[in-house]
């Protein structure tokens, strides 16, 4: 964990670092007229996913295309890793290890976009049920674009020196690809890179704007279980009985104090109860209640306190309450807090914006939503994950003036921007691993 101070200074440097990006270099103009020449077969790749969505740890078919793609560019590849994950290196000499990732899983989502190319797929879940499935997270562009900037840097090997290592991770949505990659050896049995890079598409921005946040940028995400046990009987006679269900609202109003007088509010929080199960009908008070939360912190030390006091609070209203038995209350761990390496993020701003301009890249705020991305920053990494604006400038104009926001990721109305967006991905994803893989002065 880096302190307040040290956080302060590195954030001092990028901002000295962001101060002198006017200077930064361009694409190569032989780099910007490949993208143009590439995208055709770019959009073909992305409606060819688009149609067809692969749940977390499924994803064989999508696993396979992209396998065969960078394999044909020259990459040694391995497919398997971890589940369904491939890896692709490419060595091109002295230098560092430069890792790209993209996600290639989709979501049991019913999609209703109404674009021509719309998935209408439907596959069995991991529990057998056959639901619906769409890239409506947009992993779709994200792995169009990861191809892309595969090809380019294939292709134009004289503008840099090191060792490329493409990364495509399954089951990010359900938070366990990378630790499955990860076990599985990605570290060990591959070159451990010096750096590694993540792009998402983004429904706060406009198409074609980057942004980034430099130190905790995505959330920490735990799932908590809580059973509150009672004593059942008739709705008629409660004086009889020990309500769970009044003791449940009880225990929401109460985890809501948490955030609002034992956290500094410096320290964003979140606990949403996502779920109360309890009961069959109205005339009976039930002998249980479950409830189940999603907890997201930045912070460890904050994440630690903010579960311990649940725990605390929940038996604490139990013994209120006389509850006959103590409350079951476990613990899920999830994805830890997503790291943007401060002296990182600056210099890949700084690329960035040689690539597609000052205006196009922009501070955002830091998200409670969590990726599975943080666990390579765990593993040692220098990481960053940077977002890309995916919604029509005009649209997204005219949904803030109305006050409202447009459909965003994980909706079943989920279609970016494809154009603007993938170039800006592409060019972006380019010149930040030109200039990590930047040829040593001679």
């Amino acid at each position: 964990m880096k302190s307040s101070t040290r956080l302060l200074q590195h954030l001092f440097l990028a901002a000295a670092s962001l101060a002198g990006a006017a200077h930064a270099a361009a694409l190569p103009p032989q780099v910007a007229a490949q993208l143009d020449k590439d995208y055709p077969a770019v959009e073909a790749l992305y409606q060819q996913l688009h149609r067809n969505p692969e749940l977390a740890f499924a994803e064989h078919e999508t696993a396979k295309t992209l396998a065969e793609r960078v394999k044909a560019l020259g990459f040694e590849v391995t497919t398997g890793v971890g589940g369904t994950g491939v890896v692709a290196i490419l060595k091109n000499g002295a230098g560092p290890t430069v890792m790209l990732r993209t996600e290639i899983d989709g979501l049991p989502v019913q999609e209703k976009t109404g674009l021509p190319f719309a998935s209408t797929k439907t596959v069995k879940n991991a529990a057998g049920e056959t639901v619906s499935t769409m890239h409506a997270c947009g992993h779709d562009v994200h792995m169009s674009a990861w191809y892309a900037t595969a090809k380019l840097m294939a292709e134009n090997r004289k503008l840099w020196s090191g060792t490329l290592m493409l990364v495509g991770q399954p089951a990010e949505e359900p938070l366990t690809g990378s630790a499955a990659m990860l076990k599985d050896g990605l570290f060990t049995r591959f070159p451990k890179p010096d750096y590694a890079l993540s792009m998402h598409d983004e429904g706060t921005l406009p198409a074609g704007t980057v942004g980034y946040h430099a130190g905790h940028f995505r959330a920490s995400a735990d799932t908590v279980t809580i059973t509150l046990f009672g004593q059942g009987g008739h709705g008629a006679t409660p004086q009889e009985t020990r309500d769970p269900v009044v003791l449940s609202a009880r225990v929401v109003q109460a985890l809501q104090t948490l955030i609002s007088r034992e956290n500094n509010p410096a320290d964003p929080v979140v606990i949403t109860v996502g779920s109360i199960h309890g009961g069959t009908q109205a005339n009976i008070v039930p002998d249980q209640v479950k409830l189940q939360l999603t907890v997201r912190t930045f912070k460890p030390e904050v994440r630690q306190r903010v579960l311990a006091s649940i725990q605390r609070e929940v038996k604490g209203e139990a013994m209120a309450s006389g509850m006959p038995k103590e409350p079951l209350v476990e613990i899920k761990p999830g994805a830890d807090s997503v790291y943007n390496d401060p002296e990182l993020t600056a210099r890949a701003v700084t690329a960035i914006q040689g690539a597609l301009g000052a205006d196009k890249v922009v501070e955002m705020p830091a998200k409670m939503t969590s990726e599975d991305f943080a666990n390579y920053g765990q593993a040692g990494v220098k990481a960053i994950l940077l977002h890309v604006g995916a919604v029509e400038p005009g649209k997204l104009a005219a949904a803030r003036a109305a006050g409202k926001y447009p459909p965003g990721t994980h909706s079943p109305q989920w279609a970016p921007d494809f154009k603007p967006t993938v170039r800006s991905f592409i060019a972006a994803e380019t010149a930040v691993l030109l200039d990590l893989l930047k040829p040593a002065q001679k």
